[in-house]
């Protein structure tokens, strides 16, 4: 890790304190819809109180409030994301292995129309400003932007740098987004598309979450070596660094707690609780399951949802595989509910 010097003669707040004071997530409801294979990113339709979540192939639909399951979107290669858009009554999935995009009705769940994106879609959004979806593309660091109420590809932008990871807006105009490999967030136009700043983000190395809070224009990025940046999102320096957990993949910040909560695959979430506008605290790190390294939301009632499996024994190193994956044990695919009693 680089010197702290010249981030504590600018003020800024690091704390790893993390027994600072309880927050008081607990688990809600874990449900276990079963079935095989991997997972990504999951989130919720508050308004039709809707779970999606990305399984494998296919995207499990539950109810929000109770986990019943309702349908399931199949067919799609290595989905990755999926969200809903209430307002045209779409939804749409991003599906890696195909390099394409599934746009699909929310009442049926049926698809509506394929369209073609960049390398191995990831991480997506929809901006209210712009009224347009932004599929970041991981592997060739393009952005597909989609209006989909017309259901089609509107324009495309390269960001530079590489590994292109989750994104944000701040529903004035622009779009955030992390690159992984160059330690940046980049930002952009939202209608013209055009880049308007790289901001670095060391001493965070491999950002891939991100989170904003309007209200104090600040972004929250979670990086692969252990820190939460937080930044000045309309300059773009850092005010505040703070310690979480490993294998971090996700973040989401909660307005009305004032709270930014990283996923960490290493089966714990940190609960950051924002001081002042420049001052954040660990104030939890809440035990959660392995493998939970995304997380996503409830607007209606502040709980937050992850989704994970069980793991069994991790296979020999070989020549093609030399840092192997624990196998996830068929069936046991859940998803986990948690929050403040």
């Amino acid at each position: 890790m680089k010197p702290l010097k010249n981030l504590i003669l600018a003020g800024i707040v690091v704390s790893a304190n993390l027994s600072f004071a309880q927050s008081g997530f607990q688990l809600i409801k874990k449900t276990v819809i079963g079935g095989e294979g991997g997972w990504d990113y999951l989130s919720i339709d508050d308004q039709n109180r809707r779970v999606y979540v990305s399984h494998s192939t296919q995207v499990e639909v539950l109810n929000a409030d109770t986990h019943e399951k309702i349908g399931v979107i199949p067919d799609l290669k290595g989905v990755h994301g999926v969200i809903a858009v209430p307002k045209s009554g779409r939804g749409i999935t991003t599906n890696g292995r195909s390099n394409s995009v599934t746009i699909f009705d929310l009442k049926t769940l049926k698809p509506i129309v394929e369209l073609a994106t960049g390398k191995n879609p990831d991480a997506l959004l929809y901006d209210k400003f712009s009224d347009r979806v932004f599929i970041f593309n991981h592997s060739d660091v393009t952005t597909t932007v989609i209006d989909i109420n017309e259901g089609k590809v509107v324009g495309t932008i390269d960001v530079g740098g590489t590994a292109l990871e989750a994104g944000v807006s701040d529903e004035k105009g622009t779009i955030f987004v992390n690159l992984e490999d160059t330690h940046e967030i980049v930002s952009f136009d939202a209608k013209t598309l055009a880049i308007k700043n790289k901001w670095k983000i060391a001493p965070g190395e491999e950002p891939t979450g991100l989170a904003i809070d309007l209200k104090n224009h600040r972004l929250f990025s979670v990086c692969h070596n252990g820190w939460m940046m937080v930044l000045d999102s309309d300059k773009g320096n850092i005010v505040a660094q703070v310690p979480i957990g490993k294998r971090v993949d996700g973040v989401v910040f909660d307005p009305k707690s004032e709270m930014a909560i990283s996923s960490n695959g290493e089966g714990t979430m940190t609960v950051v609780k924002g001081i002042s506008p420049n001052e954040f605290k660990v104030v939890e790190t809440v035990k959660t399951e392995v493998g939970a390294r995304t997380i996503t939301l409830d607007p209606k009632t502040h709980h937050v949802f992850l989704s994970t499996a069980q793991y069994g024994e991790t296979p020999a190193a070989t020549a093609e595989h030399p840092n192997p994956r624990p196998k996830v044990v068929p069936g046991t695919f859940m998803i986990l509910e948690y929050g403040i009693k």
